[in-house]
This record gives structure tokens, sequence and C-alpha cells, in this order.
């Protein structure tokens, strides 16, 4: 009796031994990660935004067409004026050409820096070659294919020979009769002595002077008080404007300074009157 209750309790511990060695299984409850929220200031507010928004209204396309065809915006011009001001102005002074006409020359003939003329040759008057030059030229299409014209090792050569090109030619010496601040009389007094063959060549300089001003820098050089052409509470002439909603282009007008008359953009009054540039003539009749 004694032996069977020994075996029986031999049993008892040893399965409670085993179950005791099991490993104890835990569960854990998933808890998913948290998520950080930073918060970042905004890049603009509506003081930029209207800001930005009314630099971009006030641009103006500008279609400059001579030795090559270039399309640039009314800020891209005005820093072409702004970088070449003072060697303009340094050229009056020594060679007693107006600033003005030279500015207009150079943004015309150059496209306001952006042509193909200036970008490969530094070539901002559209200056061709003759017999007479000797230093690096390169090709280029223009009134005809394939023409040869000068190459600038940098803008500012190229300023300094269309100082020495005009000065230095007998076509050219009645110009320097006229008044340094009549920039109309030298704008046709280039195209009359041969400088371009485009008849629009006077009007479209003179636009350029008078829609950006390049005439002040004329009256700096010459101790003069300079008069914006577009002053505030300027009148149009009743008289011009016909009952078909024409104006007939008065001297002194610019499509910039007739569009702010009639409360319209330069793009529509150049819509309205399919015009290709900015270029307009005294007598001319727009649509209004």
């Amino acid at each position: 009796m004694f032996k069977k209750t020994l075996l029986l309790l031999t049993i008892l511990l040893s399965l409670a031994a085993c179950h005791s060695t099991q490993p104890v299984v835990r569960t854990y409850k998933k808890i998913p990660p948290r998520t950080r929220v930073v918060k970042t200031k905004p890049t603009s507010n509506a003081k930029d935004t209207k800001t930005a928004t009314a630099q971009t209204e006030t641009r103006t396309r500008e279609v400059i067409e001579s030795t090559s065809k270039t399309v640039v915006y009314s800020d891209v011009v005005n820093g072409y004026v702004s970088q070449f001001k003072d060697i303009a102005m340094g050229n009056m002074k020594t060679y007693g050409i107006p600033a003005s006409i030279i500015l207009a020359q150079g943004i015309l003939e150059s496209g306001a820096g952006k042509g193909d003329l200036a970008l490969s040759a530094n070539n901002h008057f559209g200056i061709k070659c003759h017999a007479d030059w000797t230093g690096d030229t390169v090709i280029h299409d223009d009134d005809t294919e394939n023409e040869c014209f000068r190459k600038y090792k940098d803008p500012a050569e190229s300023y300094r020979d269309h100082a020495l090109f005009l000065t230095s030619r007998n076509r050219y010496a009645g110009l320097f009769n006229l008044p340094k601040g009549d920039y109309e009389a030298w704008a046709k007094g280039l195209r009359a002595a041969g400088y371009a063959t485009d008849p629009k060549y006077p009007d479209k300089l003179i636009s350029y002077i008078e829609r950006y001003n390049l005439h002040q820098y004329d009256a700096q050089v010459l101790g003069l008080e300079f008069v914006p052409i577009d002053q505030p509470g300027k009148t149009t002439n009743a008289a011009a404007v016909s009952q078909e909603n024409t104006y007939e282009v008065q001297k002194g007008d610019t499509l910039y300074s007739i569009s702010k008359k009639f409360n319209l953009t330069v793009e529509d009054l150049k819509q309205k009157n399919n015009l290709p540039d900015n270029a307009i003539s005294i007598g001319q009749k727009l649509r209004v």
C-alpha cells in the first residue's frame, strides 16, 4: 500500500514539473505609431500675391524686329537700358550722339541684348563688316543671305565702334549739325543717311525713346530739366477723335500714351489695328 502511494506521488510530482517548464505566452495590444504634425508658415501672403499680379500685368510684350526677330518683355528692355545708359551718356559727351538715339538703336538692333547678333557676336548695332573692318566677323542673314557682320569681344566695344562708325563717315556728317536734344530729327536723319533700309526705322526709334523715356539721359548730359512725354493729367485732343472711334496720331504720341488715354492696353491697340509692332506715325488713324 505504501509503495502504491509513493508511486502515485512520484507520478504527480513529475506531471507538475513538466507543466511548469512550458513557456508563458503573453499578448500585447498593438498601438499605432503617433503622427507628428509639423506646422509651416505659408510661402506668400495676400500682399505678395497682389504685388506679383500687379507686376505681371504691367509687363508689356515687345516684338523687336531688325536683323532678327526677338520677343522680350518691357522689364528686359528696362534692364538693358539700365545696363548701358552710362556708356550711352559717355558716348554722347565724347562723340556728340544723343544718348537716347544710342540706346534706342541698341534696343532695336540687338533685340534688347537678346537678338542673334548680340548673343553670337556682341554686335548691338547691326553694323556690317564693310571694306575697312579688320576684326573678327560672323555670318548672319539680313537683307540677303550670309552677310558679314562685325564681331566684338564685349558689348562696350560695340558701343564704341558705333560711335566711331557714325563720326568717321561723311554720309552721317549732317547729323552732327542737328540739336543734340532733338531725337526725332536724329532718328529721321539716320534713315535718310542710309543707316537702315526699313522705312519705319525712325518711328521705331522714336517709339522706344518715348515709351522708355530715353531722352531723360539727353537732358542729363545737356544739364536740362527732363519733362516726360506722358505727364499725369495730360488731356486728349478731342478734335483728333472721330465719331467712328478712331484716333489720329499726334506728334509725341506712342502706343503706350494712346492706350492710357483710352483705358486700353498696348496689346489691345495692336490687335484692333493689326499692328505687327509698336511703331506708329503722325497722322495715322487708329481704332480705339
